[in-house]
């Protein structure tokens, strides 16, 4: 079994973070990574404080194990679910698409971790000075919001930046991925795409058979031009979402709305043509579905056996 600090600091028992991916990561998702030695995230998207407050008090009652919130930034209810996980004693929270300062100080005093997403150096050094738990560096291989540099990259030059923990994120979906970013300076990984087939996602059937059948070339980035690109995969959405944006009649305004609800209607509704299904270019490895637990095993065994064996190409 593969032990970092990351493990200690989180009190979990494998070092793997399930992704905070809207409209999918709920409690009974969070509680089963969480049950199966990971850290569950429940995403809060764009969802109210009390839509996040039922959701927290139903991951405690099916895990006695620590799980965390992602809080979403942009979200016009993030002022409201910061003081949610607050006030329900989250563990742990995650944040994206924008700076946690305003709430680090609350969030701390309260005794939860804070451990930010980020696609850059910069962006590490300015969160370790707010006073984050841990850095999770994410590469432009995953799903959803991405950035420019790729894991292999991005990894080693932020654990160069900061002295705090950093967990790697981006085209990890086994135990290969896992080793490799330990290997990088890593004390974790963060695995989105994977979770997305795990038995207790409650995504639509037609997500995870997308994943399922999914190559390594399937996934395509949109939104560069409005400035959040996005990775998903490809169909007629996406598609004609990209072929929009080189479009000099079609306006950012038109753009926008041509976006909205997309997601929800990947995993709720399972549109497969008018659906936007995030996820990462790891979606070509990803080939069954399994419990959580089982994933959350199979990935950590198989991490710990490479990463022992790996002292035998050194002469």
């Amino acid at each position: 079994m593969v032990h970092t600090p990351i493990c200690e600091l989180l009190g979990i028992r494998y070092p793997i973070i399930q992704g905070g991916m809207a409209w999918i990561a709920d409690a009974d998702l969070a509680a089963a990574v969480s049950n199966g030695g990971g850290l569950g995230l429940i995403s809060a998207m764009n969802a109210d404080a009390d839509w996040l407050r039922d959701q927290i008090r139903k991951a405690k009652a099916l895990t006695k194990e620590p799980f965390g919130v992602n809080i979403m930034l942009m979200s016009p209810f993030a002022e409201e679910v910061a003081r949610v996980v607050v006030e329900e004693q989250v563990p742990v929270v995650t944040t994206g698409a924008g700076s946690p300062g305003k709430y680090m100080e609350a969030w701390r005093a309260a005794g939860i971790k804070v451990l930010p997403v980020v696609a850059s150096v910069a962006l590490a050094r300015m969160m370790e000075r707010s006073g984050a738990t841990a850095i999770i560096a994410e590469g432009g291989e995953s799903g959803g919001h991405v950035g420019e540099t790729t894991t292999m990259a991005l990894i080693p030059q932020v654990c160069d930046a900061v002295q705090l923990p950093v967990v790697a994120a981006g085209g990890i979906g086994d135990g290969r991925g896992m080793a490799a970013a330990l290997m990088l300076g890593a004390s974790g990984v963060q695995m989105g795409t994977r979770f997305l087939v795990a038995q207790e996602c409650n995504v639509h059937e037609n997500y995870k058979k997308k994943i399922l059948k999914a190559k390594d070339i399937d996934t395509i980035v949109t939104g560069r031009r409005l400035g959040h690109p996005v990775r998903s995969l490809k169909n007629r959405f996406s598609r004609d979402y990209y072929q929009r944006e080189y479009d000099s009649s079609f306006t950012d305004e038109n753009l926008e709305e041509m976006g909205v609800g997309s997601l929800r209607r990947a995993a709720i509704e399972g549109d497969e043509q008018r659906g936007s299904f995030l996820a990462g270019q790891i979606a070509g490895l990803v080939n069954r579905e399994q419990s959580a637990a089982e994933i959350l095993h199979e990935v950590d065994a198989l991490a710990a056996e490479l990463l022992k064996g790996a002292s035998q190409w050194i002469k």
